[in-house]
């Protein structure tokens, strides 16, 4: 018979007790978008967030994180996290129970910061910075979200149409008016990727010279504009194998991008760390990670120069700040992902604040400027390519109540009886 390594915290033992757990699908606005609101018996609402594969989440957190968490201790955030992770690595967690848990990790930290009255990242050891650097990604209005309730693939980046925020169109047909416009702004570093049409078309394998020039040309149409006001990253969707993922190393080399991020795929570290040592290139990685123990292999067998997390991928707030810190043990830099909801954002934001080794922040100002503001009821704002540190308590925003009403197609709600 198991024996639970954490047991159930007792009621009689909880000072402030989960009362309920919402979720909710944004279908109209964000289809891949997982919501989540923690209620607890004095009124206090904690938020996470969680992306893609939406109902999947919704049934992890519903059908079986609700028996660990309703009736127990909002605040024993650790307890919980183990716990649950625990028992989801006994059935294989990188998947919708990682992103399950990420959502609740969210939400609890949120709760505990808005019991301390106390932003996040108080909490975490305290501000080493007043801001936070950001860099924008080549995306549009219609990346991620969508009122169609049509969703994209992972990797399969869309360039969509011109016209205001389209910086992903503009990456491929205006790229210096875009390159100028950023500086402008303030920003220091844009990610793009250019790579991905030659990768749907041909495969993984194989990259011909002329695809590479020809997906070059933006990026060195950036540089004769602006030259290095404006740092490169380039992101390769992990669509290639090893050969090809060299061959696109070369070509970029004169363009001397800050990093290369995901050119090959993550399935195989081994490879990854001599894609590193033959390439002679900076390697970010990655995302595509989920657990602590893939960032630590990245990290013994010397595959990446740059750590990248998604908070609502890893585990939440609390996996988050324990990779950055495994990182800063290797003297290797941190960033964070995203390119998906806001809390994710503001999670980032929260942990890079107290990671001394943080470094760029990612932001999708097609997404800031548009849909956020129907998602949180306080967009962040971007000056002069930075994030100033929120002052609220918790996370520092709230999700838009009306997404959580009862009878809303996608919304879910488990009570405590």
């Amino acid at each position: 018979m198991e024996t639970n390594y954490l047991p159930p915290i007792p009621l009689s033992d909880s000072n402030l007790k989960i009362t309920a757990i919402e979720t909710s699908i944004p279908l109209d606005l964000f289809p891949g978008l997982l919501l989540c609101r923690i209620h607890t018996d004095q009124g206090i609402i904690g938020c996470g967030e969680s992306y893609y594969i939406p109902q999947a989440i919704e049934a992890v957190i519903h059908d079986y994180f609700t028996h660990r968490l309703l009736g127990a201790d909002a605040l024993a955030i650790e307890s919980h996290w183990r716990f649950l992770y625990e028992r989801c690595a006994n059935i294989g967690v990188r998947g919708a129970e990682l992103k399950a848990l990420s959502a609740i990790d969210l939400a609890l930290w949120d709760i505990l910061g808005q019991v301390c009255n106390q932003p996040i990242y108080r909490l975490l050891g305290g501000p080493v910075r007043e801001k936070i650097k950001v860099y924008n990604s080549c995306g549009n209005p219609n990346y991620g979200p969508s009122t169609t309730r049509a969703h994209g693939w992972p990797g399969m980046g869309t360039i969509g149409e011109p016209g205001p925020l389209g910086d992903s169109w503009k990456l491929f047909h205006e790229p210096a008016a875009l390159a100028k416009e950023l500086v402008e702004l303030g920003y220091s570093a844009i990610k793009t990727w250019p790579f991905d049409t030659a990768a749907i078309m041909d495969g993984p394998s194989n990259i011909s010279w002329k695809d590479i020039d020809e997906a070059i040309k933006p990026l060195q149409e950036m540089r004769d504009a602006v030259g290095y006001d404006l740092e490169i990253l380039v992101d390769g969707h992990a669509h290639f194998h090893l050969p090809a993922g060299l061959r696109i190393a070369e070509g970029l080399r004169e363009i001397k991008p800050l990093w290369l991020e995901d050119i090959i795929k993550m399935d195989n570290i081994n490879t990854l760390a001599d894609f590193r040592r033959q390439s002679r290139m900076p390697i970010s990685v990655s995302e595509m990670l989920l657990t602590r123990p893939d960032y630590a292999e990245v990290l013994e067998k010397q595959a990446a120069d740059f750590v990248m997390i998604d908070p609502t991928w890893v585990g939440g707030i609390s996996e988050t700040k324990r990779i950055g810190d495994l990182a800063q043990t290797y003297n290797i830099p941190v960033s964070m992902h995203d390119c998906t909801g806001p809390l994710t954002l503001f999670a980032g934001i929260q942990v890079g604040a107290a990671l001394p080794n943080a470094f760029y922040q990612e932001t999708v100002r097609a997404q800031i400027q548009t849909v956020y503001k129907d998602l949180i009821d306080e967009v962040p704002e971007i000056k002069q390519g930075h994030i100033d540190l929120p002052t609220r308590p918790g996370m520092g925003v709230a999700l838009n109540p009306d997404l959580f009403k009862k009878g809303r197609e996608g919304y879910r709600i488990s009570k405590l009886k």
